[in-house]
């Protein structure tokens, strides 16, 4: 054994907690600086500002940060139409990802550019978690362009041209509704029936129709079918799905996907990863089946990710990262960590945030 430092870390071992308070200091440095590496994703800034802020929220540390301030900031992103007529020009009038997509260079100066399905998803969850009335916003310009978005097939673009379409932005969608307390922004039909065509042979679901089965598009299909009253919780109990999606497979196929290390897998073959520990047990805890999760297993993994800088990595042994501390933290929360809020499951925020929506 090695010697312990002032944390209570050993130096020869790997740390046997959850470390909350350096958990808040790495969420707490990234919200006030980001590190250089993340200067590819600036494009990105309100989804790593999600993780943040919403990070912290789980963490029960939402004190450390400026609410007002962060209200401020987000809201400079929304993009406005000139007047009513423009909601219907097949521009996108939700939220920018950051400042550098807000406008685009054309000759004689700076544009508005289109704004992205994701970034609004964002935005409305940072927005609802510091405490902000989303009843103040336009809802009505979001909601009807929105709509511009949904494809033929059911599928969402995230911007309004030349983007690929899968169930990640059917998710982002289903939970920009939900949020605003209206579903006239989709066509909740069309959505599930493309979201039905995307569960495979093997019970789990790929991004599109036909594609191999991923943990993170399996969350995004249930959460949705979930956020749209499709199916009830705990599918599990019930004798009758009032969807036909083919719930005993599905549940074979994510109970599959926790390996021996304990660790959750995304897709077959593949190692455990951080991240999937609430992807695929957020889609256990959603069919009412997260009993099934050997959870001290699962905690013994997570904590080969932990870092002792803060934070979770991908893989054990590796730097940690923005994206993967985030779920390492809902991780934590489904396995009813103390001190840590717990995590309404289907849209990917804390419970008390979502206090006064019509769930």
């Amino acid at each position: 054994m090695g010697e312990e430092d002032e944390y209570g870390w050993d130096s020869d071992s790997e740390p046997q907690y959850f470390d909350k308070d350096r958990h808040v200091q790495f969420l707490e440095m990234i919200f006030e600086l980001l590190p250089s590496p993340y200067q590819t994703q600036e494009i990105n800034r309100l989804t790593l500002a999600y993780f943040a802020i919403v990070g912290l929220d789980i963490l029960a540390s939402l004190d450390r940060i400026n609410k007002d301030a962060v209200i401020e900031w987000v809201l400079s992103f929304q993009a406005l139409p000139k007047n009513e007529d423009e909601v219907n020009n097949g521009q996108f009038y939700g939220f920018h990802g950051s400042r550098s997509s807000q406008f685009q260079h054309v000759e004689g100066g700076l544009v508005p550019n289109g704004s992205h399905l994701a970034s609004t998803y964002c935005a409305l969850a940072i927005l609802k978690t510091v405490g902000y009335d989303l009843s103040l916003l336009d809802s009505t310009s979001i909601l009807k362009s929105m709509k511009n978005l949904q494809q033929p097939d059911g599928s969402f673009m995230p911007i309004h041209s030349g983007a690929e379409t899968d169930l990640r932005f059917v998710f982002c969608a289903a939970s920009i509704c939900l949020l605003l307390g209206n579903w006239c922004g989709m066509d909740k039909e069309r959505a599930k029936e493309y979201i039905l065509r995307c569960q495979s042979y093997d019970g789990g679901f790929g991004l599109i129709p036909g594609s191999e089965s991923h943990g993170g598009a399996t969350y995004c299909a249930v959460a949705s079918l979930r956020l749209m009253g499709y199916i009830e919780d705990d599918l599990v109990s019930k004798t009758v799905s009032p969807c036909v999606l083919n719930v005993p497979m599905l549940l074979d196929w994510c109970l599959k996907r926790q390996s021996d290390d304990g660790g959750f897998q995304g897709r077959l073959n593949k190692p455990s990863d951080t991240c999937y520990a609430f992807w695929v047990g957020g889609v256990l805890r959603i069919l009412g089946a997260h009993n099934f999760i050997d959870e001290g297993g699962l905690r013994r993994f997570l904590l080969t990710t932990q870092s002792r800088y803060g934070g979770f990595s991908k893989f054990p042994g590796q730097l940690p990262d923005l994206y993967h501390s985030y779920y390492g933290f809902c991780a934590f929360s489904l396995l009813e960590e103390p001190g840590v809020n717990p995590v309404f499951v289907n849209l990917g925020m804390s419970e008390i945030a979502t206090v006064g929506l019509h769930l």
